[in-house]
């Protein structure tokens, strides 16, 4: 249950009731009205700028408002004990012990779907998608994160999720890898210097690539690269396959499906996603404009096909076709898109590197042209992680071989540490990966504090010898909380809330923000509890107050939901 929700549609309810009192009020008034969390410094459980709107609305002092709608609330809706007017006329608000009481104990009573609910729709998540070159990098690490819980976070919502990889094994990096792969195997057979001064891939892993396909292959002739072209090009890439479901694995990733560009050009998939955008005159024959900034009689004006996404948002209309009649990647995406449309999903989401923001236009644009507005196209764009180690940064680049892969990383750091990490900040900032710091074992490192806060309530129960999946009913003779067991109550209800505008805005970091708020208040009260007997949680070897006892389990249960979500493991014992 989310009480911000339920709470405000009895405030609302209530004072449409009341339109001898406030003028003017229909449900429309209530678009901009909210309920939240008041700052620390309010001793109150809830705030609405509702007299602020609705004094707008009526042309009317809000603090008049303000005392209007107190009056009704206080005396329709008994949850509430307390109401104050602060400020220019914002409403703050006490929940009663009673009210307290019976929520606490709905909760304990539905722990497990606490925080979830039923949307039920389908969505299809691509993301990671790097060419299958090689091994994946830092670079990569952070979209696979980020795409995965993105994934968990909509299965948590009560929505059935495709994760999907599109394998992009068609175009010229891939005649350039197999071609790499070729000279390898004649280095490893025949003790052949690798050509570096032509534009290949001369990373040691392509020689590992070069021994596998060996250990299959011993017979492989390698005396005309394009005699064997097609068979070493299908066997390079399955091999570089291998490594990227296998660092994915690592990271606690499985995607479940991998769509192959090289389909759509067998399959003939454009010429198919074309035909009903010509009939609809949306794909034309013509002619673009000179790119901006390049002069006339540098362009060369062509007639060939073009996607008229200006129709749909896009700042200019997008040629489908090169000068040679070649189709575009962008013709090969479309017709991507166009094959996921058909697959009827309600909302399909792109996870993007840093490098693709100018993209996001003209692929919204086509989504929105083939499935006539009716399937919703989002875009979340992973900025750059930047990596250092004993204070000097890392520079990565697949083509020279001297990139950062995943296994290696996670051979300093461990996968509950990266997977944290990666998401500690909104995927719209650059993240600075130090390995000192994810390594230290304090406040500043955020998966260890979230982490410790489990262990620590743990050993709170093993130490009381009591079962903490125990059932227990608060009573009014229970509720009597301290400074401290109030913040985590305060912070407790608002676990919904998150999870819904996660969710709903596809920002997975808001739940690690949210988990480590919630463990640093417990370690506040665990802190005060050392220092000072009032705040003990255990006296003679019990836990002192059946409260703490409630209030610790819905931390437990939190923390699980959350961590589950994220991906990251939870010890019992640190």
């Amino acid at each position: 249950m989310n009480l911000f929700k339920y709470y405000l549609k009895e405030i609302q309810k209530e004072v449409l009731k009341n339109k001898n009192i406030i003028k003017a009020l229909t449900k429309e008034d209530f678009k901009n009205i909210i309920l939240e969390k008041p700052p620390e410094n309010f001793n109150f459980d809830f705030s609405s700028n509702i007299a602020l709107v609705l004094g707008k609305k009526n042309n009317t002092n809000p603090r008049e408002i303000a005392e209007k709608i107190k009056n009704i609330l206080l005396k329709k809706i008994t949850d509430f004990s307390e109401v104050e007017i602060a400020g220019p006329g914002f409403i703050n608000i006490k929940l009663s012990n009673k009210s307290w009481i019976k929520n606490i104990n709905f909760i304990l009573k539905n722990k497990k779907k606490y925080g979830s609910y039923n949307k039920n729709k389908k969505y299809n998540i691509e993301f990671v998608s790097a060419n299958p070159t090689g091994p994946l990098h830092v670079g990569h690490c952070r979209g696979a994160v980020f795409g995965d819980v993105i994934s968990n976070l909509l299965l948590f919502t009560g929505n059935k999720v495709t994760k999907e990889f599109y394998v992009n094994d068609y175009g010229n990096q891939i005649n350039i890898f197999s071609e790499s792969v070729f000279y390898r195997l004649r280095e490893i057979k025949f003790n052949e210097k690798f050509p570096f001064d032509k534009k290949l891939y001369p990373g040691n892993y392509i020689i590992d690539i070069a021994k596998e396909i060996l250990k299959k292959n011993s017979n492989l002739s390698l005396n005309n690269y394009s005699k064997i072209k097609n068979k070493l090009t299908r066997e390079s890439i399955n091999q570089s396959m291998k490594l990227i479901k296998s660092d994915l694995n690592s990271l606690g990733v499985k995607h479940d499906k991998f769509f192959y560009e090289s389909d759509i050009v067998n399959k003939n998939l454009i010429n198919k996603s074309l035909k009903k955008l010509k009939q609809k005159k949306i794909v034309i024959e013509g002619y673009l404009t000179p790119p901006k900034g390049e002069d006339n009689y540098e362009w060369k004006k062509t007639k060939k096909l073009i996607f008229k996404s200006t129709l749909y948002g896009d700042d200019s209309d997008r040629s489908l076709q090169k000068d040679d009649k070649s189709w575009t990647y962008f013709a090969n995406d479309l017709a991507y898109h166009s094959n996921k449309v058909e697959r009827k999903y309600d909302y399909l989401i792109n996870i993007l590197g840093a490098d693709h923001t100018g993209y996001i236009k003209r692929i919204t644009a086509a989504v929105k042209a083939i499935s006539d507005n009716k399937t919703e196209l989002f875009c979340k764009v992973c900025q750059l992680v930047k990596l250092f180690k004993n204070g000097e940064p890392f520079k990565m680049s697949k083509r020279l071989g001297d990139f950062i892969s995943i296994s290696e990383l996670l051979n300093e750091v461990n996968r509950d540490s990266i997977r944290f990490m990666m998401l500690n900040r909104s995927n719209d900032v650059e993240i600075e990966f130090d390995f000192k710091k994810v390594l230290e074992k304090n406040k500043d490192n955020p998966v260890f504090y979230v982490q410790y806060c489990y262990a620590r309530i743990n050993s709170l129960f093993r130490t009381a010898k009591v079962d903490i999946k125990k059932n227990v009913k608060i009573n009014e003779k229970d509720f009597n909380p301290n400074q401290f067991e109030r913040k985590l109550l305060r912070k407790i209800i608002e676990w919904p809330k998150i999870i819904e505008r996660a969710s709903n805005e596809l920002e997975p970091h808001r739940l690690t923000f949210y988990l480590y708020d919630l463990s640093t208040i417990f370690h506040s009260y665990w802190s005060e509890g050392n220092k000072t007997d009032e705040f003990k949680f255990i006296i003679n070897g019990k836990i002192n107050k059946n409260l703490s006892f409630s209030i610790f389990q819905l931390i437990t249960n939190i923390l699980e939901r959350g961590m589950s979500i994220l991906g990251v493991s939870l010890p019992k014992q640190m």
